[in-house]
């Protein structure tokens, strides 16, 4: 009898668990153990920095994953159309980039998560006489891409001022947003157009543009799912209104534009003319440096640890000098560390901790360690022991994807792979673009190209600026 009583009380504290789990929205389907995730590369949503993947949208899709327990698997499309269509045939579970919430997209995804809200603003140089009224445009020159949004929307605001604004265009694909917000600084054109959400993540690389105005309507996007998914939604738009979720996402959006970088801000506009050769260079480990070195605090340890990189030590003192200053205690917006701004990704491969990243002396034989591991990536690809340093430096700037990817690049354009100036430094700068970077030779994606340019540069010139 009294069995018989206790299974009808646990029979019906089941059913009540049971009913309950059935009537709470976001647990009605149990998530997986398991998600395919379709993204793009881009600098707002994902791609892959001295070996690390980063990205606004990336860092957010794992922030749910962890809260979930569940592990993901990322598929990159090369554009927005093709995740779509990966999204219908069940090839990805959601899409980790912003689908803009229109017609056009609301018939095959449904919409979920935080909402990004964009407008077109016009980027413009931060000198004096600011335009701050779309009025004031007539009679400017304004570059954008030919058969955009942009165009149309420049084309559309002419015709509202009599056609007195001269409106100019790239062929498409032919220039990146990284390009004309480029061109903008350095006063090579007037004006152009972006969304304000690019232009904002952008914005931090560079001290002389304007971003202000607004030049457009609000447009929404968000992540999406499969219309067949509405579990999937729901689980997401939970997560992305709890506190927790919007406090994450507060900090990675603040990472990600504003950028508090060590040395890489410095170098942001430093390209000079593609083919111009610095007059300094380093020699090998067996002869001395050519190049002016002022002495540092560190200096025991550069010599200490140098010969190890295939170069002497002033190579690694002007590593720690773009890198950091010199400064041990350096900490960049992705999560480098110490004199010689080492990711922890990168220590853990040499079974280093993160914070022992602070300490000079594993900082610097950790980053000797990289270097030689670099050097004998490109060892056999560039046999020139001066040309393959260029290489070397900018796969430890930018990791050895992108240099790869970039070799590539320029062995398919005409171009000399084993030639860094001129060759495989121009096409680094194509991997902004995305008729470059989702080109099927690149496995990488996309890279600011003009950070290891830079980089290279300034290294080589044994200052920082």
């Amino acid at each position: 009898m009294g069995n018989g009583k206790g299974t009808l009380i646990i029979a019906a504290m089941l059913f009540i668990m049971a009913w309950i789990s059935c009537s709470a929205p976001n647990e009605s389907h149990p998530l997986p153990d398991k998600l395919v995730v379709g993204t793009l590369y881009s600098p707002t949503s994902f791609f892959i920095m001295r070996g690390d993947t980063l990205g606004y949208d990336y860092d957010r899709i794992c922030d749910f994953a962890r809260t979930k327990n569940i592990v993901l698997e990322f598929k990159v499309a090369p554009n927005l159309n093709m995740l779509v269509g990966m999204l219908s045939r069940g090839e990805v579970d959601i899409l980790a980039t912003e689908v803009p919430n229109n017609e056009e997209y609301r018939k095959q995804v449904i919409n979920c998560g935080s909402i990004n809200e964009t407008q077109p603003v016009l980027v413009q140089h931060s000198g004096t006489h600011l335009i701050d009224n779309v009025t004031e445009l007539a009679g400017k020159d304004i570059y954008v891409e030919a058969h955009t949004k942009y165009e149309t929307l420049v084309n559309n605001l002419n015709s509202e001022l009599s056609g007195e604004i001269n409106v100019h265009t790239f062929p498409l694909d032919s220039v990146s947003t990284d390009d004309l917000l480029d061109m903008v600084s350095t006063h090579k054109i007037p004006l152009t157009v972006v969304d304000s959400d690019i232009a904002n993540f952008n914005a931090a690389y560079y001290d002389s543009i304007d971003v202000s105005l607004t030049m457009g309507g609000i447009q929404t996007s968000s992540w999406a799912v499969s219309p067949k998914n509405k579990w999937l939604a729901d689980s997401i738009d939970a997560w992305s209104n709890s506190n927790d979720a919007r406090t994450y996402s507060k900090t990675a959006l603040e990472k990600y534009a504003k950028k508090s970088r060590i040395g890489e801000n410095d170098m942001s506009n430093e390209i000079p003319h593609i083919g111009s050769v610095p007059n300094h260079s380093f020699s090998s480990s067996s002869g001395p440096s050519r190049i002016p070195q002022s002495p540092s605090s560190y200096d025991d340890l550069f010599r200490k640890y140098g010969g190890g990189t295939g170069w002497d030590w002033h190579l690694l003192s002007a590593i720690a000098r773009v890198e950091s200053g010199f400064n041990p205690n350096a900490q960049s917006w992705a999560g480098a560390r110490g004199l010689m701004q080492v990711m922890p990704s990168t220590a853990r491969g040499y079974g280093v901790s993160a914070d022992m990243l602070f300490d000079p002396e594993t900082n610097v034989r950790v980053a000797s360690r990289c270097l030689h591991d670099i050097n004998k990536t490109f060892l056999s690809r560039v046999t020139n022991r001066d040309e393959r340093l260029k290489f070397v430096l900018a796969a430890y700037n930018a990791g050895a994807g992108h240099v790869l990817d970039a070799i590539a690049l320029a062995e398919k354009h005409g171009k000399d792979p084993h030639v860094w100036y001129g060759n495989v430094e121009e096409a680094m700068l194509w991997k902004s673009n995305p008729q470059y970077y989702n080109d099927p030779v690149c496995r990488y994606g996309y890279c600011r190209g003009r950070e290891p340019v830079n980089y290279v540069r300034s290294v080589l010139r044994g200052s920082h600026k």
